[in-house]
């Protein structure tokens, strides 16, 4: 279920696995622009509070966020130093290469395995495609995410439009994190239709501390662990096994990406049909919020956490319950 409470956002261009993944592939897509940085809590609609990026506080600009009595949202932009050269690989062809990190073996290896991951996935009433989200779905992927805000913070119809153009900041800055993150969409048919696969659910997945976001849910998960957020169906779709087959999917790109076997990820005390998902997918509750928290106005989570085993292997019920 999709709940994080405050996403951070930081605007510069993202990777596409259209490229090809040669040492310099990333270089086209990573060209120095001047950063954004936003927080926002979106379960704190009522009582607006300022937050701060934790990555480079110095680096980005600071935004303040004000909701006035006519519960419009109103956005201030401070600008500071420009970010940090793009990375790039070691090429002793290349003369004179622009300066900024490089791209280590490693590095690579996993992009190459983010660009070759792709699951594919028969059902009585359609197809579900699994892989990376590619530039040309991001529309589609953040109207998605937008929608499925919307209906679990119970916001208004006037804030969709900001909401929108804020989810895509945030996506467009996390997917530069990449292969220390990844968002993975599903891409979903109907048996029997001519309509082309249409996006149907999609998921962010942190690998290590280098893609944990900067201001994570309460109760926090250790950041150098992966974590699991912003996993969500398309209401129609709902209960058809989709969302179990993502979270699947989910897990077995953590094992090919060779991380921590130890996965986190939220879920609010009140979404019942995901919380009964995770319980019989493995997942056990360490950690739950405070009553405190209800004074900013947001609502208590569960932080849950699964031990992965070390090889791919179905360890996901076959339940019908499916609400993410």
């Amino acid at each position: 279920m999709l709940y994080p409470p405050f996403v951070c956002l930081q605007t510069q261009p993202p990777f596409s696995f259209k490229d090809n993944l040669s040492p310099f592939s990333l270089q086209k897509n990573s060209m120095a622009t001047s950063s954004t940085s936003l927080s926002l809590s979106f379960d704190s609609a009522l009582q607006p509070i300022l937050f701060h990026s934790s990555h480079h506080p110095s680096c980005f600009p600071t935004t303040f966020l004000s909701a006035p009595r006519s519960s419009s949202l109103s956005i201030h932009f401070r600008r500071r130093v420009p970010p940090l050269s793009p990375p790039q690989a070691v090429d002793s062809s290349v003369k004179n290469p622009t300066p900024g990190p490089f791209l280590d073996p490693t590095t690579l290896e996993q992009l190459k395995i983010l660009g070759d991951f792709h699951q594919l996935h028969e059902f009585e009433h359609g197809s579900l495609e699994i892989r990376p989200m590619e530039d040309s779905e991001l529309d589609n992927a953040v109207t998605l995410l937008a929608e499925s805000f919307i209906e679990s913070m119970w916001l208004p119809d006037q804030y969709a439009q900001l909401l929108a153009i804020l989810v895509n900041q945030y996506v467009v800055e996390r997917r530069r994190l990449m292969p220390h993150m990844v968002v993975l969409v599903g891409l979903y048919k109907s048996r029997g239709e001519e309509e082309e696969a249409q996006i149907a659910c999609t998921a962010e997945v942190s690998f290590d501390a280098l893609g944990a976001n900067a201001a994570p849910p309460t109760p926090s998960p250790p950041r150098e662990c992966p974590y699991i957020c912003n996993m969500t169906v398309k209401k129609p779709l709902r209960r058809k096994g989709i969302g179990r087959k993502l979270l699947k999917a989910c897990e077995e790109l953590i094992i090919k990406m060779k991380a921590k076997s130890d996965v986190y990820l939220h879920c609010r005390v009140v979404d019942k049909i995901p919380f009964s998902m995770y319980k019989k997918a493995g997942y056990k509750v360490v950690k739950t919020d405070s009553i405190l928290v209800w004074l900013t106005a947001q609502r208590r989570k569960y932080l849950m956490h699964k031990k992965l085993p070390q090889t791919i292997s179905d360890n996901i019920s076959d339940s019908d319950d499916d609400h993410s």
